[in-house]
């Protein structure tokens, strides 16, 4: 019958679809099972170049002050070798004011009329800028922050060691500011901890190239002028930039003990608006330079390129999670159980064939999801809270003790987030600033 012939194609289909989720998915299991292997750590350097902070901003006036501030007056590095650059981006209040006033050197750049650009812009606008600059005011590499972030008071030393020791293009740790403000700040901050802690450390010492997004990414000079600068357009240009350098052959790297911590989205509605642009901006480099990283890896023989391609294409994957695999199973088992009840007519194979499938179908779902559960799930968060707490945000292990337990959920969250930005227009969604109210000597 023809119901029997679409159940036997859904299932080859269905298959076929298991088999390409479950590839990306071992390889973070092999993270997750390697992830003691002890930390990639450079040669402290006596030689110190000069640096430049980037900071682009939009009417961030509720934090640039104190983020500046804490930025000049904490780093344990030569305060003559560091400058910090804010880019006020078509800013309509204090911004470019109070970041003066903290000590940055200020750009402002605002867009023509009728234009609408994104993040690239104001760090294009540094970037060349920083270029044009020759002798004593030139600089040897740039670090990229938001402009919420904190970095550790060595961060800046640690940085220059790797930069020392050879490193053009580097990513540090990934911490939270908030971590144990709420269930969503904690559940953001165990799942961007993630790849800080297994897959960029597993990766670092494997030699696998690092991937190089988001704030605190270290640029050296002489990498930006053979690439002639900051050469990106899309919404999710660092995600891009990384790709474009990659594609070069420039091998990232990951700095571990340089930590960069993060405002964490602390609603879903601002977990969604940053997950829209994440998946959106992710299919776009999936049709284009995605699919070039997996053919450089069959014309070069480079692991790295077949491994960025895995962990990215989790964002079209999450398409197969969030609408696949619950449509397909509710289907199955919908189908299998009208057979096994003698509501639909079979004749191609037994009712004790399709009886005996529809119980180990439901078995095996059971035991793969809850085993991907107890590991992605409650198993790495675990492990997170207990030995990386403190850049979490927290001050005690059992402040992320609801985080571990409920981060499942979170997961399937995440999956279906992410699917609604990978099958929506690319936008920039406000997502809300946890800021700290000024500070009295801000408005004097």
């Amino acid at each position: 019958m023809w119901h029997e012939i679409l159940f036997r194609v859904l299932s080859i289909i269905n298959y076929v679809v298991l088999i390409i989720i479950a590839i990306p998915l071992l390889l973070q299991i092999f993270y997750v099972l390697f992830s003691f292997i002890r930390k990639k750590t450079w040669k402290k350097s006596e030689k110190k170049g000069r640096v430049a902070y980037l900071i682009p901003a939009h009417n961030e006036e509720d934090v640039i002050y104190q983020a500046v501030k804490h930025l000049i007056e904490t780093q344990k590095y030569p305060r003559e070798k560091f400058d910090v650059f804010v880019v006020a981006h078509n800013c309509q209040d204090r911004t470019a004011e109070l970041a003066e006033k903290a000590g940055a050197k200020v750009l402002v750049l605002n867009d023509a009329p009728g234009q609408k650009t994104y993040l690239y812009a104001p760090i294009k606008y540094c970037i060349d800028y920083l270029l044009g600059l020759e002798g004593e005011e030139s600089y040897d590499f740039v670090l990229r922050l938001d402009a919420d972030n904190y970095v550790n008071a060595e961060f800046t030393s640690l940085m220059n060691d790797a930069y020392q020791a050879g490193v053009d293009f580097a990513r540090p740790y990934e911490g939270a500011l908030n971590g144990a403000q709420n269930f969503y700040t904690k559940a953001c901050a165990l799942f961007y901890a993630f790849d800080s802690r297994f897959g960029s450390r597993v990766r670092e010492r494997l030699g696998i190239a690092a991937h190089i997004n988001g704030p605190g990414s270290m640029f050296s000079m002489r990498m930006l002028r053979a690439c002639g600068g900051y050469d990106c357009t899309s919404i999710s240009d660092d995600a891009e930039f990384n790709f474009n350098r990659m594609l070069e052959g420039v091998k990232g790297h990951y700095v571990e003990d340089a930590v960069v911590y993060e405002d964490m989205p602390s609603s879903f509605h601002d977990t969604l608006n940053r997950n829209k642009r994440i998946g959106s901006g992710s299919m776009g480099l999936l049709k284009g330079q995605l699919l070039k990283m997996f053919g450089k890896f069959f014309t070069t023989g480079n692991f790295s390129y077949l491994e960025m391609f895995l962990t990215y294409i989790f964002n079209f994957l999450a398409i197969l999670i969030s609408v696949w695999i619950p449509l397909y199973y509710i289907y199955h088992f919908t189908y299998t159980a009208l057979i096994v009840n003698g509501v639909i007519a079979v004749e191609w194979m037994p009712v004790a064939y399709y009886s005996s499938m529809l119980w180990t179908t439901l078995w095996c779902a059971v035991g793969i999801a809850g085993g991907l559960f107890v590991l992605f799930g409650f198993g790495q968060a675990a492990i997170l809270a207990f030995v990386d707490y403190k850049k979490l945000g927290a001050k005690r292990r059992r402040e992320m003790i609801s985080a571990v337990l409920l981060f499942p959920a979170f997961l399937v969250l995440y999956s279906v987030t992410l699917c609604i930005g990978a099958l929506s227009k690319p936008s920039w969604g406000k997502v809300s600033r946890n800021a700290p109210p000024p500070q009295a000597d801000e408005g004097e």
